[in-house]
């Protein structure tokens, strides 16, 4: 157990230190910009790109600051839902992004702000990436499991059955839709022309993620097969759950804009109407696993308390 602890803080402290360099380049783009020493992406007015960069600045210092508060002991004592919360929303955007990190499309692509990055500019935000994801993924389990360790006990079927398994069976169905269209499919896709590398590989790890998060709500939720360890459906839901709320909730405002104001030069692939209905079931289904989640967890937590009095 203190082995386990002592890797999950050198892996926090790692994670914020590899987001740092991220972090800076937004906040000088966003400087750059505003006195117009830095080019703006084709596709975005001066406006746009502010509010887009300074966006992803609030995000990189929430990271930061997450990934400290996993290590350092003021993060024991705020408030659990809180640090849960943005550690869920945070390893969900990270097990989207890891695969661009890794195969350097993140950088190719102008960092999906829609400028073309200086080579160095776009090494340090891959290996940022690729750091933080690693660190997160030792990390947060590491911080859960010294918070709430009766959550990681025991087995499925110890308790009752949890909450329905509705989620589970909306977010297979969308991780169904983004496997199809990752495997070439055409049904909902307005714009094959369109279709790109890092389309087809994004849509394949959400669509494993959202399918793999779905069986593991699943298991979770109808308390079988039993005798299988806790731990083993909770992480697989959670990162599930974490991409389809997350990412989902990102491209969510971006797909309606898009489809609403028909910016220059933007053209994306899948129909609109279907892009947003699937991130919106995504977002929905992502939240509902986590209740299940959540649920079960309380449960292991109670027996735990329960066992102990006696």
């Amino acid at each position: 157990m203190e082995r386990w602890d002592r890797a999950g803080r050198m892996a926090g402290y790692g994670a914020a230190l590899s987001l740092t360099p991220y972090l800076l380049i937004k906040v000088a783009w966003v400087v750059g910009a505003l006195v117009g020493v830095v080019p703006v992406g084709e596709e975005f007015t001066t406006a746009e790109w502010v509010v887009l960069n300074t966006v992803t600045v609030g995000m990189a210092a929430i990271g930061i600051g997450m990934a400290l508060a996993l290590v350092r002991p003021w993060g024991m004592r705020m408030p659990g839902s809180l640090v849960g919360f943005c550690a869920w929303v945070g390893s969900g955007f990270l097990v989207s992004v890891l695969p661009f990190s890794v195969f350097g499309g993140l950088g190719g692509q102008g960092g999906g702000d829609g400028g073309a990055l200086p080579a160095w500019e776009g090494v340090l935000i891959q290996l940022g990436f690729l750091g933080t994801g690693i660190g997160l993924a030792v990390a947060v389990p590491a911080y859960l499991r010294r918070r709430w360790p009766e959550a990681f006990a025991g087995r499925i079927g110890d308790g009752p059955r949890g909450a329905g398994a509705w989620p589970a069976v909306l977010a297979a169905a969308v991780g169904l839709v983004w496997l199809y269209w990752a495997a070439g499919g055409t049904v909902g896709i307005a714009h094959p022309a369109e279709r790109v590398a890092a389309g087809y590989l994004l849509g394949a790890v959400s669509g494993f993620w959202a399918v793999a998060g779905a069986a593991a709500v699943w298991v979770t939720a109808r308390a079988r097969p039993g005798g299988l360890p806790r731990w083993v459906p909770l992480v697989f839901g959670w990162v599930g759950s974490g991409s389809l709320f997350a990412w989902s909730g990102w491209k969510l405002p971006l797909t309606l804009y898009v489809a609403l104001a028909e910016p220059a030069g933007v053209t994306p692939p899948e129909d609109p109407v279907a892009a947003v209905l699937l991130h919106l079931c995504a977002v929905v289904a992502g939240a509902g696993m986590l209740r299940v989640l959540v649920r079960s967890g309380g449960g292991s937590r109670r027996r735990a308390v329960a066992v102990r009095g006696g």
